[in-house]
């Protein structure tokens, strides 16, 4: 049973990566991709499964690496390496001292690459270290086409990623309230409180994204001569956030279609979609049978709520499947998954979720068994 239903789900996730055909316009990126966060269903990409160099907006992954394994207040001491990374930077000195908490804001404020390193060291122990572990946080969230060779987004050869990957992990970054915090922070000022060894350094958000949006939310810039002008962005309108991405801008022209390409999605998203919720927490589904069990049926719950975004047609078409077996064998816990249903738009499954028994059924004893058998005659 769980076999059977583990390899239908491994289909269900490259379903759910086809875009929907949609009539947007020219764009400047060489890959885009939007898609809204809660079911990650793409509604319009463009190359957006191709390896490409996505420069600083590397740096979402290594904010996100550094909030689940550092401590805010660790006094991070800035090392020689660090301290002669390339422009942009925050021209930190070598022994400088910093607050990690307070240099997340020069890392996504304002695309520092001296902070990147100093960061990477301190949690790492290693740049390499630490790419590793941007690496392997990449692939456990799915974007397994992503590989991280620098912390802070500097060509090299071995450092992609793609629109949609970018997606994902700027959806799993979004999740993150301080995350959310500093990446919408208009200015601060560092060291945010008295710190021996520290320089002073005053930052400004320069997300242009976040004044030529309505409900602009993040999240990352970058620009590198191999890889253009790039953008990860996110906006809110009403019950419904959308992420887009453009990757590969080029010429005068790129610095400013990053954020027009990812408006111009977005808008498109807002306009034509809506979120729909097909499957709502504890709603009951259906029932199974079970086998020696004190009950001879439970019935069937959801655990999570399912909402997607559709268009009003859409809407009309969208049915739910149920999988499940014939029975279950008794005793019967609440935590057993014990059937799917599925979201399908015109046989594609936009997404699943498990059912599980609303309630613990027990199983017969061998007395109650042979009673039952010699009732039922």
């Amino acid at each position: 049973m769980k076999r059977g239903i583990t390899a239908v789900a491994i289909i269900v996730v490259c379903l759910s990566n086809m875009p929907v055909e949609a009539k947007i316009g020219t764009l400047g990126g060489k890959g885009v991709v939007l898609v809204e966060p809660e079911s990650m269903r793409v509604l319009y990409g463009i190359n957006e499964n191709t390896q490409l160099p996505m420069a600083s907006t590397t740096k979402i992954m290594t904010a996100i690496i550094a909030l689940e394994n550092g401590n805010l207040e660790d006094v991070v001491t800035v090392s020689a390496n660090a301290a002669k990374a390339p422009p942009v930077d925050l021209k930190l000195k070598e022994n400088e001292k910093q607050y990690l908490g307070d240099l997340l804001y020069s890392l996504m404020l304002q695309s520092h690459n001296d902070t990147a390193v100093a960061i990477a060291e301190h949690i790492g122990g290693s740049v390499e270290e630490f790419c590793e572990m941007m690496t392997t946080k990449a692939n456990e969230l799915g974007a397994v086409n992503t590989k991280f060779e620098t912390p802070n987004g500097l060509d090299s050869e071995q450092h992609y990623s793609t629109p949609y990957d970018l997606a994902l992990i700027g959806a799993y970054a979004l999740k993150n309230p301080k995350f959310v915090e500093i990446i919408n922070t208009p200015y601060m000022n560092i060291p945010t409180r008295e710190l021996e060894g520290a320089g002073k350094h005053q930052l400004q958000n320069k997300n242009g994204f976040l004044h030529r949006m309505p409900g602009a939310n993040g999240i990352k810039t970058g620009f590198t001569s191999k890889a253009g002008y790039c953008f990860v962005g996110s906006a809110t309108k009403g019950n419904m956030t959308l992420i887009g991405v453009s990757l590969g801008n080029f010429g005068s022209a790129g610095k400013e279609r990053k954020y027009t390409d990812v408006k111009t999605m977005i808008e498109h998203g807002f306009n034509n979609y809506k979120m729909y919720t097909l499957v709502d927490k504890e709603q009951i589904l259906d029932n199974i049978a079970i086998k020696n069990g004190k009950e001879e049926e439970v019935k069937l719950v959801a655990k999570e709520r399912v909402s997607i975004p559709l268009t009003a047609d859409e809407m009309e078409k969208v049915t739910l499947s149920i999988t499940k077996p014939d029975e279950v064998d008794a005793p019967v816990e609440t935590d057993l998954q014990a059937a799917r249903v599925d979201v399908v738009l015109d046989g594609q499954v936009l997404k699943s979720a498990w059912l599980y028994p609303e309630k613990e059924v027990e199983k017969l004893s061998l007395f109650e068994r042979i009673k039952k058998y010699i009732d039922a005659f």
